[in-house]
């Protein structure tokens, strides 16, 4: 098993104290578009690739899926996990997101949320993925965008101290971007936006729909600084289907 960030104690006391650990889905500004994208859930089998909390697994099975299967390679986010959920159609999996094995079954609805910029070899994931999605299954998932990502800083440039505006540079350079994320070094992986769509494609995924989301109003009314958010897309959501 990889080495996982979250299982650092440090890192990991550090993310629980974020607000969208402690409120849940709601405390996540980009939800709601990701939300807005799921499928009919009544009946479906699900897969949540990165599912950390288990909050997204939660949902589904609350709005109808008939099973869900959380993959996370963090034992620390596992075990918070299994504390949050009582549910026995809900299944937890500790194990990396690119190598998942699930003796053969195949699911309606796979998701991730936040995860696939941490992972090395795309291209691998998504043919793996294609594999485990039945026909006319529906691929959903959000990373940090291409235009935050390009950059290893993933911060403003600065005037005065001011934000002046968002940099962006070798953003056609898809490699490692070491960065920090809560105080702590993080390895992310950046790729171009022709590279998200065009592995789908490769792999029989029909785009369906992509959304850039922004800070819902209600965050923005309770943090007006926030409204920086709306300068440049920080996230981008991906709805695909097996054809």
């Amino acid at each position: 098993m990889k080495e996982n960030m979250y299982d650092n104690q440090a890192f990991f006391s550090a993310y629980a104290k974020m607000n969208r650990s402690i409120e849940g889905l709601e405390a996540a500004g980009e939800w709601h578009d990701f939300q807005a994208l799921l499928p009919e859930l009544d009946g479906l089998n699900a897969l949540d690739l990165g599912c950390g909390y288990g909050w997204h697994c939660r949902y589904l099975r609350q709005n109808g899926a008939k099973h869900v299967v959380g993959v996370d390679s963090s034992q620390k986010m596992l075990q918070k996990a299994q504390q949050m959920t009582s549910d026995t159609q809900i299944t937890y999996l500790n194990q990396t997101n690119e190598d998942f094995k699930v003796n053969g079954e195949t699911f309606d609805l796979i998701i991730s949320s936040l995860a696939i910029h941490y992972i090395k070899d795309y291209r691998k994931l998504i043919k793996h993925i294609a594999v485990h999605l039945k026909d006319r299954g529906v691929l959903l998932f959000s990373v940090e965008h291409p235009i935050f990502t390009a950059k290893a800083e993933q911060d403003w440039y600065y005037v005065d101290g001011d934000i002046d505006h968002w940099p962006i540079d070798h953003y056609q350079d898809e490699s490692q971007r070491l960065t920090s994320f809560l105080g702590h070094p993080t390895k992310k992986y950046h790729r171009t936006l022709a590279t998200y769509i065009n592995t789908l494609i490769e792999n029989n995924l029909m785009i369906e729909a992509m959304s850039e989301p922004k800070p819902p109003q209600s965050m923005l009314d309770k943090n007006p600084s926030l409204s920086d958010e709306l300068r440049r897309p920080m996230m981008l959501i991906i709805k695909a289907r097996k054809i």
